[in-house]
């Protein structure tokens, strides 16, 4: 309930070890600075967006950073579903995630009830699902130069 800096609150959040969740409209990104978007987003503790849709560069950019992007199903919408802000969200099946695979949410709400949602997983081809699990492009070229190093040793 407490109201803050949209960065001070974020940090302190990341400090409490706690991942955030951006739920947001139609072509979530669009007019953005592109990947600049992207990297703020990552710096502000933020592991993932559920959106209606993407502006296309700017879903790519989030994978490249790390950031998953989810897109809603069924007609939901952040507006349908009545998000506040105040909720706290479950992202299942992404242990072994597929390129465009449908995972389940549960969003608990402020009152204690929870709605049960599917969400279609943004990253759309395998490279993307390696970019994500070593968190982000830079990470996957970091360690897969450093394997080719070693390799060649």
């Amino acid at each position: 309930g407490e109201q803050g800096f949209m960065y001070d609150v974020a940090m302190q959040y990341k400090a409490d070890g706690t991942p955030l969740v951006v739920f947001a409209g139609k072509d979530y990104g669009m007019g953005s600075s592109r990947d600049w978007a992207a990297k703020g987003t990552l710096l502000l503790g933020i592991k993932a967006v559920v959106a209606e849709s993407f502006e296309r560069i700017h879903r790519s950019n989030l994978v490249g950073m790390g950031v998953i992007p989810f897109e809603f199903t069924g007609g939901d919408s952040r507006s349908s579903l009545g998000l506040t802000g105040d909720e706290e969200v479950t992202i299942t099946g992404l242990a072994e995630v597929t390129p465009l695979q449908e995972v389940g949410a549960v969003i608990k709400m402020a009152d204690g009830t929870e709605k049960a949602i599917t969400l279609k997983c943004r990253i759309d081809t395998a490279v993307e699902i390696d970019y994500v699990k070593n968190g982000g492009v830079l990470h996957y070229v970091l360690r897969d130069l450093a394997s080719t190093a070693v390799a060649a040793e």
